[in-house]
């Protein structure tokens, strides 16, 4: 499977991403670490389908401590600092430093020896940093204070743990995607350890409740992990790191879709702002394709 092909299975993510919020409403007053725990299982179990149906199966689970390292840290470590940056600062604030991570890919992606920064990878990702700060501000600005100073930083940290899984992930290219079972699962049981030390258990109530935990798990919190890692593995990591600034917006979307918020200016021009920039950032990969497709007879 070439370049172009990886790029786009990887790009699926950011499409299930973008169901992470409406399914987490929709998901009812589950504690958000005990919810993370039981989406995560899911996506381990989802993991294990697709072992029996492949040719490595789980013989691809056995790979070295640092992988595990690796992959655990992304996962786990990702979530608990995204949970606990919400836990200590404002939601606006904190979801802000929280997606500076794809940029974060766009730059650290440099340190690849087969990767290189050009101009359009770079503002690509700044167009969409200045789309998601609109759409997370909602055009209200923002109002850092310094008593939230422990839940930006973990939010920083946050930014910084999925930006250094997904670059260093592209090391390790020879390792099968299905490690990304042990990974969920792994996580999940760290997840639950620590609902039991900071929450309170509190299940869903309702089969539309339990619909919306079950669907995380299979997507949002589940298949985009897989399709993630063969993404940034094997495609276009600058692209892939640039265009995931669709994800706050088509989340946004799908919450107004939902009912669950409002049409705004803002969010059109947000809507601008990240579309430019991942068609920019994108503007050698849409090369590709166009060039593949005019070379048909």
């Amino acid at each position: 499977m070439n370049n172009t092909a990886a790029t786009l299975i990887g790009s699926t993510a950011i499409l299930l991403w973008s169901l992470l919020a409406v399914l987490t409403i929709a998901s009812g007053s589950t504690p958000p670490f005990q919810l993370m725990a039981v989406s995560l299982a899911i996506g381990g179990m989802l993991g294990i389908v697709i072992c029996l149906f492949r040719r490595q199966g789980f013989s691809a689970l056995r790979q070295p401590a640092l992988v595990w390292l690796l992959g655990v840290t992304g996962l786990f470590g990702y979530h608990f600092a995204y949970f606990t940056a919400l836990r200590n600062a404002p939601p606006v604030e904190a979801g802000l430093i929280a997606y500076l991570w794809p940029l974060f890919i766009v730059l650290l992606s440099t340190l690849l020896p087969e990767e290189r920064l050009r101009w359009f990878h770079l503002a690509g990702g700044a167009l969409g940093l200045a789309g998601a700060a609109l759409l997370v501000s909602g055009g209200n600005g923002f109002n850092f204070q310094q008593a939230h100073v422990f839940g930006y930083t973990m939010a920083f940290l946050c930014a910084l743990i999925w930006s250094a899984y997904s670059v260093l992930s592209r090391r390790f290219d020879n390792v099968p995607s299905e490690i990304v079972t042990g990974f969920c699962l792994v996580s999940a049981l760290l997840a639950w350890v620590a609902h039991l030390a900071l929450e309170e258990t509190l299940w869903p109530v309702s089969p539309v409740e339990w619909l919306a935990v079950v669907g995380l798990g299979l997507g949002p919190i589940g298949l985009a992990f897989y399709v993630w890692d063969y993404g940034v593995k094997h495609g276009d990591i600058q692209v892939l790191g640039a265009v995931s600034y669709l994800a706050p917006l088509l989340s946004t979307l799908a919450l107004i879709y939902a009912g669950y918020a409002t049409f705004s200016l803002s969010i059109v021009i947000a809507c601008l702002l990240i579309m430019g920039g991942a068609i920019l950032a994108s503007k050698e990969l849409l090369t590709q394709i166009f060039q593949a497709h005019s070379s048909k007879p």
